[in-house]
């Protein structure tokens, strides 16, 4: 049972399961009118289908495990391959009856999800940038999964979930300069393997400006307080110290640490989000 528990990440699912909670409390500015089974639905959702990808994913990855990570629940024999799929299309079932008992419009998400995630570990994880794209694209939609709980998807949940989508393929392009080596060696064509680590972190650096760029937007258009404009210029101030440090050192060490700082700079920025909202 464990090994079936290692191979969901539930770390990685409880975290989605929580930016679901996050993006309907974006969504309804504090102001939570539906009711506590509805959140709880929203947070298995993401749980569920997350943890679903998870599983595929080592599932798809099982023979470079094999070499790389022998201990992991299917290199190690602890589940079988067939046992693997059937526990993803198990949980997945799960996550998918979770939002069919929210909404149309949830379910909706939740399938158009499912398929890109699937799509991205059984193939599109080797295109590099169209990949970048689609993980992105996963981490984002939670936000506008919350939102869709109330039945309708606020302009300021747009403006987040874009911020959060550029900021993302910014450091999954990051993400490439580090594991520039290895991905050459497994024939996945980053942004810096077919390009170059240089033009790689250009590239990921107009992301993070692209993201900085709309940041003031919520304000300006009287859609949040003024407190949000307070905590995201810290995020942006962070994005922007990060994109210097990696334009003027173009290294794997430079690269992973602006991977691990742009977390921070996102989280801030999710803050700013909850703060302007609430208050």
């Amino acid at each position: 049972m464990f090994a079936y528990l290692q191979l969901m990440r539930p770390i990685n699912s409880l975290m989605m399961g929580f930016a679901v909670i996050v993006g309907c409390i974006v969504a309804s500015k504090g102001v939570l009118n539906i009711s506590p089974s509805l959140l709880v639905l929203g947070f298995l959702t993401a749980f569920f289908l997350t943890s679903s990808s998870m599983v595929l994913n080592d599932y798809f990855d099982r023979e470079v495990d094999a070499i790389n990570n022998p201990l992991k629940p299917i290199p190690s024999g602890k589940v079988s391959p067939k046992n693997a799929i059937y526990f993803a299309v198990f949980l997945a079932f799960l996550g998918i009856f979770s939002a069919h008992l929210i909404n149309v419009l949830c379910l909706t998400i939740a399938l158009m999800s499912g398929i890109v995630s699937t799509a991205y570990n059984g193939y599109f994880k080797k295109t590099g940038f169209l990949g970048n794209l689609m993980v992105s694209l996963c981490v984002a939609i939670p936000f506008i999964f919350g939102a869709a709980m109330l039945g309708k998807i606020p302009l300021h949940v747009l403006i987040f979930f874009t911020m959060v989508f550029l900021a993302n393929t910014g450091r999954e392009i990051t993400k490439g300069i580090v594991d520039v080596i290895g991905d050459k060696s497994k024939g996945i064509m980053t942004v810096a393997v077919k390009y170059g680590e240089f033009f790689a972190s250009k590239l990921a650096v107009a992301f993070y400006m692209l993201a900085v760029f709309l940041s003031p937007l919520p304000w300006l258009l009287g859609l949040l307080s003024v407190y949000y404009l307070v905590l995201v210029v810290i995020a942006d101030a962070g994005f922007l110290y990060s994109s210097i440090v990696l334009l003027k050192n173009v290294s794997r060490n430079t690269a992973l640490k602006v991977k691990k700082d742009v977390l921070l700079w996102m989280f801030i920025g999710l803050v700013a989000f909850l703060i302007g909202s609430l208050f």
